[in-house]
């Protein structure tokens, strides 16, 4: 029992660690899956891993709170109204809001229609690994063609609705073929269409609030087994990892993406895509539904 909260702690780690970082924690579920494994069902397993997804997103809420939060007097520099309830709501916070909203539908469209489809038919190390490569370059090629330009959009609060639409089905990408990195795919096709770093990186994290919440209440909804008290306790160990871990990623990810590119990310992308189609075909990862979040 006490090695099963272990198992649980190191995946709130990789969770933490991956969910951020446009690496892909897909790939890198899978292969910790295949030597450190928890003691549940495949079926508990597979809502596992997407709700301790929960604990990285509040990770997000405390550290950007002072940015999503559209409610309240203080510093309130665009107010709906000047007099009444108005005065309390921020005009430009739930602009973005809506924003996100429309970012979310693509994925949520394909999410809710066909879920279990691309569960059953793309969750397999083969996808995954080209994923991971074909992804991986496109973040050095979309890396070297805006070297030197400068970006248009600067901040969150420039995006327009076209933006919007972009970047929710540069999400879709990453919903549709398992290691393709949610947050990659939206952080690089942002740059691509011409958003600063720090600003395609804030929409991304502030954009997973939904859909990680949403995905979460989906798999609980669709979940027809059992939950032992174990089991609980797993999923709390690995939620609350996954908070701490998360709180360090993303102040170290802001850091970085300031001074640096994303071209480090893509050669670690393609290595472990390698990586994991040597594993395959070695027959350590097996060629059936591996399940996981992007």
């Amino acid at each position: 029992m006490i090695w099963d909260y272990f198992v649980a702690f190191i995946f709130g780690i990789v969770e933490g660690i991956t969910e951020w970082l446009p690496v892909s924690s897909t790939g890198h579920m899978i292969i910790l899956n295949e030597f450190m494994k928890l003691n549940v069902s495949p079926e508990f397993y597979d809502l596992y891993l997407v709700v301790i997804q929960l604990g990285a997103i509040l990770a997000v809420i405390v550290i950007f709170w002072k940015e999503i939060w559209p409610f309240g007097v203080k510093n309130n520099e665009h107010p709906f109204a000047k007099d009444g309830i108005g005065k309390y709501i921020m005009k430009d916070k739930i602009i973005m809001w809506l924003k996100i909203a429309l970012a979310c539908v693509p994925a949520a469209i394909v999410g809710v229609l066909f879920d279990d489809w691309l569960d059953e038919h793309l969750y397999n190390y083969v996808v995954v690994a080209i994923s991971l490569i074909l992804f991986g370059i496109a973040f050095i090629v979309v890396e070297r063609f805006m070297k030197g330009k400068d970006p248009r959009i600067k901040t969150v609060n420039q995006l327009n609705w076209g933006h919007a639409v972009a970047i929710g089905l540069f999400q879709l990408l990453a919903a549709v073929f398992p290691g393709a990195s949610r947050s990659g795919s939206t952080i690089v096709g942002s740059i691509a269409i011409g958003i600063k770093r720090e600003a395609a990186a804030k929409f991304t994290f502030f954009l997973a609030i939904p859909v990680m919440l949403g995905a979460s209440l989906l798999k609980i909804l669709k979940y027809d087994g059992s939950v032992s008290g174990h089991e609980i306790g797993l999923l709390l160990v690995g939620m609350v990892t996954a908070f701490g871990v998360s709180l360090l990623v993303i102040n170290r990810l802001m850091a970085f993406i300031r001074k640096h590119s994303f071209t480090v990310f893509g050669w670690y992308r393609i290595a472990l895509g390698i990586v994991v189609l040597i594993l395959g075909a070695a027959g350590v990862i097996g060629g059936g539904v591996l399940q996981g979040a992007a």
